[in-house]
């Protein structure tokens, strides 16, 4: 389900690697760990003006059209003040502005808003956690996001036409054989309801994808608890191995589509640990969506140019 095309150069040993169905492609250099890039970890001092503490959240934060929020344990979830979707909603996961490590109930209340805000909507959902500024963060105060859209992000779409080729080419379900294939190999971690590995082709640096027994939003609320003890496990693992950045997508089909060569997944990568001298504004849809967040029109820069004005 994918190949693997090794080369050797003066600097190590280097793999170019993509997945057949989907045409996902990435280069793997073992030996650039050797440059030691990343760094302690270090977290921006202070939270005053944060407009996700408590003593903001409930001022400075929009609502829903009802004129309310969605409140279930430390969690607050409201509308996208700054949305880049044609329904997108934040989640504030905990009432302290930096935490590294979370409950399982604080995990489980956010994932429970965020399905019951996406609930409302009509297209594909996402749920989406960028944690720290060099994951694309712009706050520390930890939070999801939910988006919905009409279209799926180039990722969904590339694994739902990858579910119908591999139909018409194998005779039997994409998800079935990938799970089949993880669950043999070396990369296999943990799980058998929700099955989780290293990717094989992975977009990002160590990252896991775990695979769900279904497609849509409607059906993650009775894996809720399992999952958000999964996510802990990977969060574990990466703190382990030093990382504290990272993001995760869990994507879904329509509502409405059922489509039986489609599972939901989810995608964690690692990024670099944040420092005084990094940011990034590399986030979950540049990195997991595969759809960059583009603040300039192209027709504003090249007028720009022309007239010096924006």
């Amino acid at each position: 389900m994918f190949s693997v095309r090794e080369i050797v150069t003066r600097g190590g040993t280097l793999q170019y690697r993509e997945e057949y169905f989907t045409g996902l492609k990435c280069r793997i250099s073992p030996d650039r760990s050797k440059r030691q890039i990343d760094q302690p970890l270090y977290v921006p001092p202070g939270h005053i003006g944060c407009p996700f503490c408590r003593e903001n959240i409930f001022s400075v934060t929009p609502t829903f059209p009802d004129g309310h929020r969605i409140i279930r344990g430390e969690s607050v979830t409201f509308p996208n003040l700054f949305p880049f979707g044609k329904d997108h909603v934040v989640t504030v996961i905990t009432r302290d502005h930096y935490m590294d490590t979370f409950s399982k109930e604080q995990i489980g209340d956010a994932l429970a808003s965020q399905i019951e805000a996406l609930r409302s909507f009509e297209g594909y959902p996402s749920i989406n956690w960028n944690f720290l500024p060099s994951a694309g963060a712009s706050l520390v105060h930890p939070h999801m996001q939910g988006l919905c859209d009409e279209m799926p992000s180039r990722i969904v779409g590339n694994y739902l036409c990858a579910g119908s080729m591999y139909r018409e080419q194998q005779g039997r379900n994409y998800w079935d054989a990938l799970k089949e294939m993880e669950m043999a190999s070396e990369r296999s971690l943990f799980g058998d309801e929700i099955i989780w590995f290293a990717h094989a082709v992975p977009q990002g640096e160590r990252e896991i994808r775990g695979i769900f027994p279904f497609s849509s939003l409607d059906e993650l609320e009775p894996y809720i608890d399992l999952l958000s003890g999964d996510i802990l496990k990977i969060l574990s693992l990466y703190r382990k191995l030093g990382t504290h950045a990272f993001n995760m997508s869990l994507f879904f089909d329509k509502a409405d589509d059922g489509d039986p060569e489609y599972n939901a997944f989810c995608s964690f990568i690692a990024r670099i640990n944040p420092n005084p001298l990094s940011t990034s504004d590399s986030a979950f849809m540049e990195r997991l969506h595969n759809e960059p967040i583009v603040m300039t029109l192209p027709e504003d820069l090249g007028r720009y140019y022309r007239t010096g004005k924006m």
